[in-house]
């Protein structure tokens, strides 16, 4: 192919194909796609390059590993043919959930020509154009009970605040405000529970089929397999609930593990699955210039001010704060169940004296 046209920087590149700069980072480094360099050493992607990285992304949009992508664009087809097969199961759940709709259409016609006149409900789950849930809530303590509303509720949401924030709190009334929602808990990894959750696949073949199928894809961006990962997912991918909270998502994954984890659940929100609440310090699963449409972050602020909504650009209100809430990976694990201390008056005096 003729590489003499407009050839493009990161930054550009990115905003063309809709994936962040360390999407394009991750294409490179797996030799998905990489770029010349311009004579002052910068990245520069020519239009193979951007057809060869359109590919790649439509293929990851589908929910394919950046190994199975490998695959794929090597001749393989049958990583592709399980992605196919999981993305037409999901087109006919939306056509079915239309046809559902034009039914309810249907027989309030059916009941308007009857001289019946449909009641608000029923009016409100016809035209609600927008599929997104919302909720309301007065905040606990230590807030003063004000009222709360989620608006707009995307697939991947980040819940964020420093300790002593109320974070925690604000994540519980989220789940129990929520319909059939659950709140996934740091007992999760307790011994008991732990044996427990990872017993389940013993017992359910379909979870089971499930959780080593994204195992097998979280490995192939490599993460590490342990039981706090396995927990993690048996919790996720588990049917019947309509949204889940996770308390502290990374909790006993390393690094690596936890931006394959985050690659996953970014994909899934594209795909329209069930809203998901992640309680995090971790800048591995929230790295800020990664957000996307389908992603939203709340801070809950130090000074117990009401939770709010905070957008992903360095001049939003709130955007520093965030910033300082995160840290890499290998330092929340260094301060890993410390509590601050502040010691009395008296106490500070006899330290001091000693």
């Amino acid at each position: 192919m003729n590489d003499t046209g407009k050839k493009l920087s990161t930054t550009k590149a990115a905003k063309c194909l809709g994936v962040s700069i360390k999407a394009l980072r991750l294409y490179e480094s797996k030799g998905l796609v990489v770029p010349k360099r311009s004579p002052a050493g910068y990245r520069m992607y020519s239009p193979s390059d951007m057809i060869r990285a359109t590919e790649v992304a439509t293929l990851r949009s589908l929910g394919l590993s950046l190994t199975q992508v490998l695959q794929v664009l090597n001749g393989d087809s049958q990583a592709l043919e399980v992605a196919l097969i999981a993305h037409e199961s999901l087109l006919k759940n939306e056509i079915q959930q239309l046809m559902n709709k034009i039914d309810s259409v249907q027989h309030l016609r059916s009941d308007l020509a009857k001289g019946l006149i449909p009641d608000n409900g029923n009016l409100t789950n016809v035209f609600n154009h927008s599929r997104r849930l919302q909720t309301s809530f007065s905040l606990p303590w230590p807030w003063a009970g004000e009222l709360f509303e989620l608006r707009d509720i995307r697939p991947l949401n980040y819940i964020i605040g420093s300790l002593g924030s109320g974070k925690t709190q604000f994540a519980c009334q989220i789940a129990d405000s929520l319909p059939n929602a659950t709140f996934l808990g740091l007992e999760r990894l307790e011994d008991g529970n732990r044996k427990a959750t990872i017993a389940q696949l013993s017992t359910d073949i379909v979870l089971k089929h499930k959780v080593q199928r994204v195992m097998t894809w979280l490995t192939d961006e490599g993460a590490t397999e342990s039981e706090a990962l396995t927990v993690l997912l048996v919790n996720l991918e588990a049917e019947g609930s309509d949204a889940v909270v996770v308390d502290m998502v990374e909790k006993g994954l390393d690094h690596t593990t936890q931006e394959a984890v985050i690659n996953y659940l970014r994909n899934s929100a594209e795909q329209g699955y069930r809203p998901l609440f992640l309680m995090t310090r971790s800048s591995a699963i929230l790295e800020l210039t990664s957000v996307g449409q389908n992603e939203a972050i709340y801070l809950c602020p130090a000074n117990h001010n009401p939770p709010f909504r905070v957008a992903p650009y360095p001049e939003a209100p709130g955007y520093e704060s965030v910033e300082m809430c995160l840290a890499l990976p290998e330092v929340r694990s260094r301060t890993q169940g410390m509590i601050a201390w502040i010691p009395k008056v008296a106490e500070f005096k006899s330290l001091v004296d000693h």
